[in-house]
């Protein structure tokens, strides 16, 4: 593929974070917000590749880019292209669009495109929904990527681009690792897969000797995405000693389910702030954690939840100082209170990792959350000063 295509999830600014730590995305674009396209110089299988991210939901092939005053030309490739495909498959004919301008496509073009293939006495299948995008799980249950097509729009910036989807997440996979795992601590709150899979690229991999160390562990939820990731390497500590026993359990389900070997597994029963009592001085390549974000419920005094989990932060990164690489990075989550309500631990002896183009943060940090949620999380990056 001479142009690859990706289309992110529901917090784009985390997506391109997490891709541009793994690739030289500095030639790429970024189209009707969701949609970003480059040269495919890194000569990518997405099939593989899309299995490495959390926050891409698609990769594709770019097919052709027209510029805005043709759109009339850029239908016309469509029709063609669905034509073309259509009678060129075995088997009943799948087709579905996702229009990422929301609203380039006339409407009821794709039925259109059905009664062309009919007239054509070519058996098809239109698959539609309410929204103007086919979602990643909608593709895969009708199979556009193995036995169909699913074409992409994207109409922004002057350009319309026309692509077609080699690959979707796995969705059923990630909801097994979510949901199907034989321990979960509900009442704790649960980090999704994908946003550790997220904050794990983020720290960027170095290779097999790297150390990944947990320190408010949990049920494992990161341990168990750094290991799918490809860390032999791993420390998970937690004061809760359920924390550690979950972790564990957690850890053998997935060596088991993915047939992993080799997997150096550490796990320490402390706090986070005896830690430098039984790890080496500077022995740990990244820091991975989120850690105890607040009460789950029932946020009356926030100022004294606040101060609580400064302190807690703050010394928390003293200890992170002293057992770090030189080198190293922490990705740690910080709460963000009703959306805009931020803690400010002492970092002074880091630099916090800025990102750029973010459209709803103050920090030029990373935020992820949903409409109305009481608790979002700040994704830091920090470094060594």
């Amino acid at each position: 593929m001479n142009n690859i295509f990706f289309i992110f999830g529901n917090h784009p600014d985390l997506s391109l974070a997490e891709l541009n730590a793994l690739l030289d995305c500095r030639k790429g674009e970024v189209l009707n917000e969701k949609l970003f396209y480059l040269p495919n110089t890194f000569n990518l299988v997405p099939n593989s590749f899309i299995d490495q991210l959390g926050g891409t939901v698609k990769i594709g092939e770019v097919l052709e880019v027209f510029s805005s005053d043709e759109k009339k030309e850029a239908l016309e490739f469509i029709k063609k292209l669905i034509i073309k495909e259509a009678k060129n498959s075995d088997n009943k004919f799948n087709f579905g669009l996702s229009d990422y301008s929301l609203n380039f496509l006339p409407n009821n073009f794709g039925l259109s495109l059905k009664k062309e293939l009919k007239k054509q006495n070519i058996s098809s299948r239109f698959v539609f929904s309410q929204e103007a995008i086919l979602s990643s799980v909608l593709v895969g249950q009708n199979k556009l990527v193995s036995r169909g097509i699913e074409i992409i729009v994207a109409s922004d910036k002057g350009k319309i681009l026309i692509g077609k989807t080699k690959a979707i997440q796995d969705f059923k996979d990630l909801s097994k690792r979510d949901y199907g795992r034989p321990a979960r601590d509900d009442h704790s709150g649960m980090l999704p897969p994908k946003l550790a899979k997220i904050m794990i690229n983020l720290a960027g991999y170095g290779d097999e000797s790297s150390v990944l160390l947990d320190p408010f562990c949990g049920s494992g939820t990161i341990l168990t995405e750094a290991v799918l990731s490809g860390y032999q390497k791993i420390i998970g500590a937690d004061i809760s000693k359920k924390a550690i026993n979950d972790s564990k359990l957690n850890l053998q389900w997935t060596k088991d389910r993915y047939n992993l070997s080799s997997i150096d597994a550490r796990f320490i029963n402390r706090s986070v702030l005896n830690l430098t009592k039984v790890i080496k001085e500077k022995s740990v390549d990244c820091i991975i954690t989120e850690p105890y974000l607040g009460p789950q419920r029932g946020l009356k005094n926030i100022n004294l939840v606040k101060e609580e989990l400064e302190d807690l932060y703050s010394q928390s990164l003293a200890k992170f100082s002293q057992i770090l690489k030189d080198d190293g990075l922490i990705v740690m989550i910080w709460p963000v209170f009703f959306g805009n309500n931020y803690i400010n631990p002492d970092y002074n002896a880091w630099d916090l990792v800025e990102f750029e183009n973010l459209s709803n943060n103050k920090r030029k940090t990373l935020l992820y959350g949903r409409q109305g949620q009481k608790v979002w999380r700040e994704i830091v990056v920090l470094r060594r000063k």
